[in-house]
């Protein structure tokens, strides 16, 4: 099932949740609408669902926390790359992974503003070698600005360079404290109830379900057919340069 509520795995180091993803992707009119944002998605036959807008903002979930999402091997990041060069406007991609790995990456105008990553060592394929600390902390007053809230530069930068303990805190609880710093839809952390309703956020009749593009029954059909072609090609990593613990060298200035 394309459309399946996936969630990460048992870890020996504490508490695992669910994986999820999204784009949030500012919308205040023209240059660009909902229906700008449902074209280009439908173009790149996304798999997911999308909501209606919020504040400002509108939240286009993706079918799979973990995996590929849309046409050419793109994960969620991909996708927030891809509607970034076309929209012009704010796009922001999220991902979590078993809830022990958060995943921000921001564009403006087309141009990426930053990339964070709470766990690198947690990407999917990732050598043994590489460092668990937080990658990419220092773009938070970029990020804070860019999303209209310059005013929780120093809080965001705070909550990005924290180290979580894994015994007793999940990575959906540090996103929570971003998604509100930046006065996003803070529902995003329950996406992961998808198909169902979410709570404290959409129910299921108010979002646009797609299925490799398609909406409707026949979406639900060719999401399927996607599935099982796109698990075979997985996303390419988010990082490919993460600090390694033999060579005392971090490319990522904190």
């Amino acid at each position: 099932m394309v459309f399946a509520h996936y969630g990460g795995g048992a870890e020996a180091d504490g508490p695992t949740g669910d994986s999820y993803a999204a784009v949030v992707i500012q919308v205040a009119g023209p240059p660009c609408t909902r229906g700008d944002v449902l074209g280009a998605l439908r173009q790149i036959r996304f798999s997911g669902w999308l909501a209606q807008p919020e504040n400002g903002w509108l939240v286009a979930v993706a079918a799979l926390g973990d995996g590929t999402v849309a046409a050419g091997r793109r994960g969620v990041v991909g996708v927030g790359e891809w509607l970034a060069g076309r929209l012009p406007v704010t796009v922001l991609a999220v991902r979590v992974l078993a809830d022990r790995q958060l995943v921000l990456v921001l564009w403006a105008d087309g141009d990426e503003v930053g990339r964070y990553v709470s766990d690198p060592s947690r990407e999917p394929g990732a050598d043994e070698d590489i460092l668990p600390d937080p990658l990419g902390a220092r773009h938070a007053a970029a990020f804070a600005e860019v999303c209209g809230c310059p005013e929780a530069a120093d809080d965001l930068a705070e909550v990005l360079a924290e180290e979580l303990n894994p015994d007793s805190v999940i990575e959906s609880e540090r996103l929570a404290r971003v998604l509100r710093l930046l006065r996003l839809p803070t529902w995003l952390v329950a996406a992961a109830t998808l198909p169902h309703d979410i709570p404290t956020g959409p129910r299921r009749r108010d979002l646009t379900r797609l299925g490799a593009g398609v909406p409707g029954v026949l979406g639900s059909l060719c999401g399927r057919a996607a599935h099982l072609v796109r698990r075979w090609r997985p996303p390419p990593p988010v990082v490919t340069d993460a600090p390694r613990g033999s060579s005392g060298i971090d490319p990522w200035i904190m």
